[in-house]
């Protein structure tokens, strides 16, 4: 079960992916691009969910796994979210230091030594086997990558009752479901009891992944309209 969801949301996240990317190269929106960015680390930490639970975890896969699926996923997802709701201006500011993140969190994983034992097809937990930088940037990355994810909804839901409209619709819609979507990803914890920890957590992520992009449709329903967007965007 665990290898069929996992394949599942590599499939998904790597076609959703190419479309999202696609879209970006040609409408030059940033936050499609973004997006696009966060897709490919969601379906390359899923493919090395997948090749661990089918093969066996190795220090190798679980670098990429926890890398990708654990510190730079829900980051990234919420920079696609500042630049929808304020604009290019600040969102080059956050891309440029989330870039500085990355290269951390990238140093960091190269270099930390992992507990000894990492084998089978269970995943390992991040506690159990990694030293503490690693852990915290985890923490900071997708607990501030999702609060901001869940505060632009709600912003977004403020600005569409105050002044109603399609564009604003949209942008609300869109943001509630990558919310929604971030917080499946996060709640493999609730169902653990019912089909087990790693079951639960592929569970989240096949549903959550599919639930963001719902938001990243509709966010880019519009994205074929006038220049007028940029202007929106902005505001």
């Amino acid at each position: 079960m665990e290898a069929f969801l996992a394949f599942i949301a590599t499939v998904v996240a790597t076609l959703f992916a190419q479309a999202t990317l696609a879209r970006a190269t040609r409408n030059h929106s940033p936050q499609d691009g973004a997006w696009a960015f966060a897709l490919a680390t969601f379906a390359l930490g899923s493919a090395a969910l997948f090749i661990g639970v089918t093969t066996g975890w190795d220090n190798g896969t679980f670098r990429a796994f926890y890398l990708l699926g654990a510190i730079l996923s829900v980051p990234w997802l919420a920079l696609g979210t500042i630049y929808l709701i304020h604009g290019n201006k600040i969102g080059r500011r956050v891309q440029w230091c989330l870039v500085g993140f990355s290269g951390m969190a990238l140093g960091a994983m190269l270099t930390c030594a992992i507990a000894p034992g990492i084998s089978g097809s269970a995943i390992p937990v991040g506690k159990e086997v990694l030293p503490v930088l690693p852990r915290v940037l985890a923490a900071a990355g997708s607990g501030l990558g999702a609060l901001v994810i869940i505060i632009g909804a709600v912003l977004s839901a403020i600005r569409w009752m105050r002044k109603p409209g399609p564009v604003a619709r949209r942008r609300a819609v869109a943001n509630m479901l990558i919310a929604l979507g971030t917080l499946i990803l996060s709640g493999g914890g609730l169902i653990q009891g019912i089909v087990g920890k790693d079951t639960a957590f592929a569970v989240s992520l096949a549903l959550g992944i599919s639930v963001i992009y719902a938001g990243f449709l509709v966010a880019s329903g519009g994205a074929r309209e006038p220049k007028q967007g940029e202007a929106a965007t902005s505001t």
